[in-house]
């Protein structure tokens, strides 16, 4: 075990000088040892005054079964004071407030729910999604020409607050077409007055073509006389 030493003071102590490289490996290795013997407490050194026996090596209280944490936060307690684990009532003394039946509960009972009432509810149509919907149907229309299909579709969106754009985008495609297709607008915008729109959507629409008109221009030049 002592070799080590040994060369050391042979070569700090011979003859031959060592060369800087040297000196500097033999003062790397001194501070390591020096550091290991600092780390590595001897065995033969009595424990601490007041510090804890560690268990004996293979005790059932080893680190594996350890519950304190690991981490050194905590005070060793059990979690949320032994009440709100998976498959517990909770914690003894706490009264609990009226929650509402959730339908998902194995022990719901919908008779004992009282009188139940379903609703389709349909959100209302943004512009974006409004435009998409009711130009292929308009479009469909100058095809076959029925009135009746058409409203019957409109009903089944929600326009809200815009039932001003489907008279409005009508009138422009037609614009865009033929003679007839703007003869099956006419009639169309007629028999939705009342039904669908109101006439106070019409008259919105036709103001706001007219204000559009510079821009209905640049696809239908003749959008003026028409």
């Amino acid at each position: 075990g002592g070799t080590e030493e040994e060369e050391e003071e042979d070569g700090a102590g011979g003859g031959r000088a060592w060369t800087p490289q040297e000196k500097l490996l033999h003062e790397a290795r001194l501070k390591a040892k020096a550091k290991r013997r600092l780390r590595r407490p001897s065995s033969r050194e009595p424990p601490a005054e007041g510090a804890q026996p560690g268990p004996e090596p293979g005790s059932p209280k080893g680190r594996g079964h350890d519950r304190r944490s690991r981490t050194g936060k905590g005070r060793g307690l059990p979690k949320k004071g032994g009440a709100g684990g998976k498959g517990v009532w909770g914690a003894p003394g706490v009264v609990y407030g009226y929650q509402e039946p959730d339908a998902r509960d194995p022990n719901y009972d919908e008779a004992a729910q009282g009188d139940t009432v379903f609703a389709t509810v349909v959100p209302e149509l943004e512009e974006g999604e409004l435009q998409g919907a009711v130009r292929p149907m308009v479009l469909e229309y100058f095809e076959h020409g029925d009135t009746g299909e058409v409203m019957e579709l409109l009903r089944g969106l929600n326009l809200g607050s815009r039932k001003h754009a489907v008279p409005s985008l009508a009138v422009a495609l037609a614009l865009e077409g033929k003679a007839s297709h703007r003869e099956l607008t006419s009639r169309l915008l007629s028999d939705l007055v009342g039904r669908v729109v109101t006439p106070e959507d019409i008259a919105w629409a036709f103001d706001k073509m007219l204000r559009d008109l510079p821009d209905l221009i640049l696809d239908t030049p003749e959008a003026p006389q028409v």
